[in-house]
């Protein structure tokens, strides 16, 4: 039967408690949660938001799901006091230790039990992984397509118009329903409900299941065939140096202190390329038969399949490995031997995502590689999420180093809005890794004309993509040694001044979420909790308040240059150096004095 547009619409949103970010910290490279307090992630809450909406709107019900310690019943407590129908809770001992294949296992199951529905709504992100991959994984799990970042939506009856807010662009697509929906922050307002009306929640609005009530699984740790590692500390710490006297001798001793620092040495804040199969062709360890590590390589980004593939490749002399590309749609395959692959394999026919991960699935179960490295973008998320689910294979999101340890490949990611990196590996024989574009280094081309074989790529028809816009490259800000990262103090009309500073330190503009919220830079610019993380070399903080928000995206650079009129703005108290002062008279300052100190050193 086809629905109209604007008839009932049975929704579930599906939720998670995370621990609140500010109050997190570290003892011994380990993370507090002792009195740590919890509350509903941000991208949920416009999950929660849009699935009343939608339930309002067209006369359906709303019921929202969350899998977690007793705990997280406020979860569901705030969603049912915003205006969803009822809450359930998936709450068992068994369910402990669940990665993000076992949490979406347990997830899809629920919402079989407690289905039909015509949509299923999550946040795009959780802020204590950072993966963005349950909710590809649900859909494959649930067999329905996915839309991921919705930032605009349109009831068109048994289908839905999509506006889809990527990682440095947007997509505009009609998705067929039932489906999958990741919601993106800008779509609406969030839900938000003091604790006197979460308690006020009637009990019996809110069921509880237990593992055994979903079936035989496998849950929790059972399930999860990815294995969390050593943790290290992310970042620095800082030295909270506040610079005394005019602005001119507070201008000059923060030059001074970053030569000290080699905050101004470029080449400091990224590793040399390692020499291996990106080079110089892959090699095979003696005493092993040749493995294969698969790259997935994502249409129009070729920088980022560079990166990738020299990952794989320098990793190959380690594993007895050759590198295989996977190619989707007709781009020119050619240059990927060049980049470091040995068999560049065309994925011919639709490139929408689903599409491309049935064929990466029967490529994974037909050639069994021992990995598979994918870009941490929407397209790389969707199609390992899907792929991970299919052949129920680890799956590890937004890495940013790679390694081979004890015939493991080994995946560092950041964890828990940055405090951490933690090492994770997978006990699967095909071990998937998304990477985050940007933070491994590119090899040098080598000439190599790497032989091409051809798998076709058939199509669901669920997703039809009708327009698509990029409006920024997602590997820029990663890439970019020096960052100056500024606030609503800093209007459109007003950044042409930053201009020769920013050319002078070879610097890439950043900027917080009230900046990109007002439409003054791109998303892909956008800097903290529920944006990018960066890692530069030096990264110059310029109009903004500096709130645990956005300084927690740059905990990892090396060193920090604030500027502010306010000496009590909180992003004093997360930089190395701090001038006290209005940045329109600092900046012109800076650039003469940065520009003396260069001369002098060429003169030198």
């Amino acid at each position: 039967m086809t629905r109209a547009a604007g008839e009932p619409l049975r929704i579930v949103s599906l939720v998670k408690q995370v621990p609140l970010a500010e109050s997190l910290r570290l003892e011994d490279g380990r993370l507090v949660r002792r009195g740590v307090g919890a509350e509903m992630n941000p991208y949920c809450r416009r999950a929660v938001a849009q699935g009343v909406t939608l339930a309002r709107a067209t006369g359906g019900t709303c019921t929202v799901v969350t899998l977690g310690p007793p705990s997280a019943e406020d979860v569901l407590r705030e969603a049912v006091a915003w205006g969803a129908d009822a809450g359930l809770h998936l709450c068992d001992p068994a369910f402990e230790g669940s990665d993000t294949l076992a949490t979406a296992r347990a997830l899809a199951a629920a919402v079989r039990a407690a289905g039909p529905f015509d949509l299923v709504l999550l946040g795009r992100n959780s802020i204590d992984g950072e993966t963005g991959q349950v909710g590809p994984e649900v859909a494959e799990l649930l067999d329905l397509a996915f839309g991921g970042g919705v930032r605009r939506l349109g009831d068109l009856g048994s289908s839905l118009r999509l506006e889809l807010e990527h990682d440095d662009g947007t997509q505009e697509v009609e998705i067929t329903l039932p489906a999958v929906l990741s919601v993106a922050e800008r779509l609406c307002d969030p839900c938000k409900v003091d604790p006197d009306g979460r308690a006020a929640v009637p009990a019996a609005r809110l069921t509880r299941l237990s593992a055994d009530e979903l079936g035989p699984g496998p849950w929790g740790t059972a399930g999860s065939p990815t294995v969390v590692g050593a943790a290290r500390p992310m970042g620095h710490a800082r030295a909270n140096r506040m610079l005394h006297g005019t602005l001119a001798e507070q201008v000059d001793a923060a030059v001074r202190a970053l030569r000290q620092r080699g905050a101004l040495d470029p080449g400091t804040s990224r590793p040399a390329p390692s020499p291996g199969a990106g080079a110089d062709g892959a090699g095979t360890h003696p005493d092993a038969a040749p493995r294969v590590i698969a790259v997935l390589v994502e249409p129009g980004r070729p920088e980022v399949a560079r990166e990738l593939l020299g990952a794989a490749g320098r990793l190959g002399p380690e594993t007895g490995a050759v590198v295989h590309a996977l190619c989707p749609g007709d781009d020119d395959v050619r240059s990927l031997g060049d980049c470091g692959a040995d068999l560049a394999v065309l994925l011919a026919g639709s490139r929408v995502a689903e599409d491309v991960a049935d064929a990466v699935v029967a490529y994974v179960r037909e050639t069994v590689p021992w990995a598979l490295l994918a870009p941490s973008t929407a397209f790389g998320r969707e199609v390992a999420g899907r792929a991970a689910a299919a052949t129920a294979c680890g799956l590890v999101g937004d890495a940013v180093a790679l390694s081979e340890r004890d015939g493991m490949l080994v995946a560092a990611k950041p964890a828990f809005a940055g405090a951490l990196v933690a090492d994770i590996t997978s006990r699967s024989t095909t071990q998937m890794v998304t990477v985050r574009p940007g933070v491994l280094s590119a090899p040098p081309a080598r000439r190599h004309d790497a032989p091409t074989a051809v798998r076709p790529v058939g199509t669901r028809g669920r997703v039809r993509v009708l327009s698509e816009r990029r409006d920024d490259d997602v590997e820029t800000l990663a890439r970019a040694e020096v960052v100056i990262g500024v606030g609503a103090g800093v209007s459109p009309r007003e950044l042409e001044q930053l201009s020769p500073l920013a050319a002078l330190l070879g610097a890439e503009l950043a900027a917080t979420r009230k900046v990109t919220d007002r439409g003054w830079a791109p998303r892909a610019r956008q800097i903290g909790l529920t944006g990018r993380s960066i890692a530069p070399r030096l990264y110059v903080a310029l109009g903004l308040s500096g709130k645990f928000n956005h300084m927690v995206g740059v905990r990892a650079a090396g060193t920090i240059l604030a500027v502010n009129a306010d000496p009590a703005a909180p992003v004093f108290s997360h930089c190395d150096l701090g001038i006290v002062g209005d940045w329109h008279e600092v900046v012109p300052l800076l650039h003469r004095a940065l520009r003396h100190e260069r001369d002098e050193a060429a003169v030198g």
